[in-house]
């Protein structure tokens, strides 16, 4: 068939050349009836997927060199071009071309047409061929949205239609329940752009499309975004036995378990004919190839949205990953013994391993046994220490095998003494008793369990004595002279692991020196105790620092901690101590002879204010302006919770109701002060005093006592004598002057002779208007005016004129004296015409219209007159006011 079609072309070929060179003989050119003929499309298929249409159709070899096709792709059933582009041939052996195009659309939305044609010598062109269509979805029922399903690239731009059923028109669509404006595909497709497709973050990885048409019944699609497959990075390919391989490699970016873009993997051996490897599963395994050390290896990854390929060259023996295990592991008190084998026959090829005694010890051995069968002793462990051991290899150190699985294992123990020692000096001068104290380590290990007993010893110039003790105890009492003695204490333990510890005890000469001076040490509740001592160059040893357990509380329960030499200076934390508790530190200088006491210092961790009262001493000495207090007290007994450091008076007076109390304080600096004087304080007064004592936290319990305070008796006897004698002065100052005293107190208190005086009216009036007058308020004068009236009317009339006794205005007849008028105006008649009469008037006590004296209400008439009678009118007073009720 391909032979005739061959033929023809070829026929037809030569037909054309033949009319285009031929001549009429007449002088005119023929009329050129022939062309090229049309190609036809043979094929034309679409991958939904890809969104991608696959044209095919047949070549003509025998075309010259330089023709081309011209291709073009119409959408809709008007064929409207939407591609056109021109295709040069290169020469191939098959007579099919194919040709593939990507739609921007997907393919289901509307027809898609594909025409191509012939350009012969890049001039002449054939006819267009026939359009070969590919018909888009024609809905039914629902309108159908496209693409539907498919896996889409991650940040790439979609575009979305929906294909409505006959007679149905679309409103509107939506992108994960956003709107987004519609466009025209087509006469009824309609459709939208989607930028930057983003992978959701729910569980399943997909978007939803929704498609709402005047039918009034959304259509719903969902399509899955997820990200093309990445190259392999860091490519590693291992083998533990030189016959199989594994090989790994860095995905990238991580998967989400849950997406559908599933990946495969595939390793191929490019430098043997060895079928591409499958790998199932991360890493990939293969055999490795016989005889082939160099090798060239590609690794392809695909999904749905395409694929990715890295390659890698290495060499097989250089990447050899040994693996062990490990047999037997035989501790012993300070190494022990590890035994392994190597898989795969490796021994051979000069293998190096590194075994492992965690957690800080590593030993590296080579292994080079035919039968793989390595051991290796370890050396210079802690005894009775837990630790483990890892084994791993390698071939020419190149490449390190995994670390076997740790084993674990315990040395033997070994046990360690810390003796320590106190020495009592007995009543005879030259014994003394020494016990013998101290404290077996076996670290990681139950001491009780593994020593059954302790071994003592000890000599002195030549004479040794020994002594043995139970596994329960940590003590031993002895009894020596005065000398120098030597003392050893070995611990007996299961496998004979002890080291025996050693200490001197000094002569009773070195040791009787004088006791240091103790310092007090500053508190803290954080930071425990810091000390620190100078340093003595005698010292050879070290320092050793004892103290008890309680502080100085009994019984002591010694302990003790060694400072290496050169080291002056011991943190211990507050945490080992009890608040309130006095502990005194004794720091020791170990020498040649023995230890020497260099220092004692004595403190608190955490100093407390409830330290107990006082004890007042009575009687209280007392005066009337002070109060002195004595009180005992130890302001040095170690039982005290804190340091004292002096001590506290308060006074408090009391008060009437209703005011603040009266209270001082008197504070005593010095401890070792235990009195007081409290001055100025108030005679007969009652004062309350409470003592307490002071530490660096605050006042203590108090203790009270209430005191009143003496009477001043010779204050209120000045009082009483100083008048008196003040009086007898002034008498004794005027007695000389004692009569004319005498004869002027009498004329002041003594009334004329020969005054008719009515005593009870007298005193009834004044004792009447001195009530009056103590009822109004004491008012200063204003003015105080005296008139003097000069008339003369008859005696007789005035006389006549004076009031009865028993009137308001009564007033007594008084015995006329010329030389007493009291309160009075006293009017004198010289001559027997007697018509004067002098008035003095008051204005400040009388109403505005004196004259009136009918309407002057509430005023009281006073008047004095006199009997006038031939016999008598020498001289007559008289007394004549007002006195207004208003005003009293």
């Amino acid at each position: 068939m391909k032979r005739m079609i061959t033929f023809r072309l070829s026929m037809v070929n030569l037909l054309g050349l033949y009319l285009i060179f031929s001549e009429d003989h007449t002088g005119c050119c023929l009329e050129t009836v022939w062309q090229l003929p049309s190609p036809s499309i043979t094929h034309l298929q679409n991958i939904s997927k890809k969104q991608s249409l696959v044209v095919s159709w047949l070549v003509n070899h025998s075309s010259l060199v330089g023709d081309f096709y011209e291709i073009q792709i119409g959408r809709t059933e008007n064929h409207t071009v939407i591609y056109n582009r021109n295709l040069s041939l290169s020469p191939v052996d098959s007579d099919k071309h194919t040709f593939t195009w990507t739609s921007d659309v997907p393919l289901e939305c509307v027809d898609h047409s594909v025409r191509i044609r012939l350009f012969y010598n890049q001039s002449v062109s054939s006819p267009w061929s026939s359009w070969k269509t590919h018909y888009g979805f024609q809905a039914e029922n629902r309108s159908k949205i496209f693409p539907l399903q498919q896996v889409m690239r991650e940040h790439a731009t979609a575009i979305f239609c929906c294909v409505p059923s006959r007679g149905v028109n679309i409103n509107s669509m939506t992108f994960n329940n956003s709107k987004y404006p519609l466009f025209n595909i087509g006469d009824r497709v309609k459709a939208i752009t989607v930028h930057n497709l983003t992978i959701p973050t729910t569980r399943i990885k997909r978007l939803t499309l929704t498609c709402h048409d005047t039918t009034g019944k959304p259509s719903y699609a969902w399509n899955y975004i997820s990200f093309p497959p990445l190259k392999p990075r860091n490519i590693s390919c291992l083998t533990s036995d030189m016959t199989t391989v594994i090989c790994t490699w860095d995905p990238g970016r991580k998967r989400d378990q849950y997406d559908p873009n599933k990946q495969s993997h595939t390793l191929h051996i490019e430098n043997s004919d060895q079928a591409p490897i499958k790998c199932q599963q991360f890493p990939c395994t293969f055999s490795a190839v016989p005889q082939l050390e160099e090798y060239n290896i590609s690794v392809v990854v695909k999904d749905k949205l395409g694929e990715a390929m890295e390659s890698y060259t290495f060499n097989l023996s250089e990447r050899v990953f040994p693996v062990v295990e490990v047999k037997t592991v035989s501790p012993g008190a300070t190494d022990t013994a590890v035994s392994w084998v190597v898989h795969g026959n490796l021994t051979r090829l000069n293998l190096l391993c590194q075994v492992t005694a965690d957690p800080d010890r590593t030993t590296q051995v080579s292994c080079n046994n035919v039968s793989g069968h390595c051991k290796v002793k370890l050396e210079h462990l802690l005894p009775n220490t837990h630790y483990s051991t890892r084994v791993r290899c390698s071939l020419n150190g190149r490449l390190w095998g995994k670390w076997t699985q740790p084993i674990s294992f315990t040395t033997y123990p070994l046990v360690t003494l810390d003796v320590w020692r106190r020495i009592k000096q007995l009543p005879d001068p030259n014994s003394r008793q020494v016990t013998l104290l101290w404290i077996p380590h076996a670290p990681g290990s139950a001491v009780k369990e593994i020593i059954k007993g302790y071994d003592i010893k000890w000599s002195q110039e030549g004479k040794n004595w020994t002594d043995r003790k139970d596994s329960g105890q940590n003590q031993a009492d002895v009894f020596i002279n005065g000398g120098q003695y030597e003392f050893t204490v070995h611990a007996v333990v299961l496998s004979n692991s002890s080291v025996p510890a050693h200490i001197t005890i000094p002569s009773q000469r070195e040791n009787g020196e004088i006791l240091p001076v103790t310092k007090r040490l500053s508190s803290s509740a954080a930071a425990g105790f810091n000390l620190s001592w100078d340093e003595q160059h005698t010292v050879t040893c070290g320092y050793t620092v004892e103290w008890c357990i309680l502080g100085n509380a009994e019984p002591c329960v010694l302990r003790w901690l060694k400072v290496p030499e050169g080291n002056n200076t011991l943190s211990l934390a507050a945490g080992n101590f009890k608040a309130g508790h006095r502990y005194t530190f004794n720091i020791y200088g170990c020498t040649e002879n023995g230890h020497r006491l260099l220092e004692v210092q004595t403190g608190y961790s955490q100093e407390q204010k409830s330290v107990r009262s006082p004890e007042l001493v009575e009687p209280v000495q007392r005066t009337s302006f002070s109060v002195t207090l004595e009180w005992r007290y130890n302001e040095d007994d170690p039982a005290h919770p804190a340091f004292i450091t002096g001590y506290l008076v308060t006074v408090e007076s009391d008060t009437l109701p209703g005011h603040a109390a009266n209270r001082f304080n008197v504070s005593v600096a010095d401890p070792h002060k235990k009195s007081v004087t409290i001055e100025g304080l108030q005679q007969n007064q009652e004062y309350a005093f409470s003592v307490s004592a002071l530490t660096k936290e605050g006042p203590g319990q108090p203790t009270s006592i209430i005191i009143r305070t003496r009477t001043n008796y010779s204050a209120h006897l000045v009082k009483i004598l100083t008048p008196i004698l003040l009086l007898l002065g002034c008498i004794i100052l005027l007695w000389p002057r004692r009569e004319m005293l005498k004869s002027g107190l009498k004329e002041v208190f003594a009334y004329p002779a020969g005054m008719n005086i009515k005593t009870p009216e007298l005193d009834s009036f004044l004792h009447e208007t001195g009530e009056r007058l103590q009822s109004q308020k004491v008012e200063e004068c204003s003015c105080c005016d005296i008139e003097i009236v000069n008339s003369r009317p008859p005696l007789d009339e005035t006389l006549n004129t004076l009031p009865s006794p028993g009137s308001k205005s009564f007033s007594p007849t008084l015995p006329l004296q010329v030389d007493y008028c009291p309160q009075s105006v006293t009017v004198s008649w010289d001559t027997p015409d007697l018509q004067q009469i002098t008035c003095i008037t008051n204005k400040t006590y009388l109403p505005t219209a004196v004259e009136d004296l009918s309407e002057a209400e509430g005023v009281t008439e006073i008047k004095s007159s006199c009997e006038t009678s031939e016999s008598l009118l020498e001289s007559c007073s008289v007394i004549y006011g007002y006195i207004s009720n208003d005003n009293l």
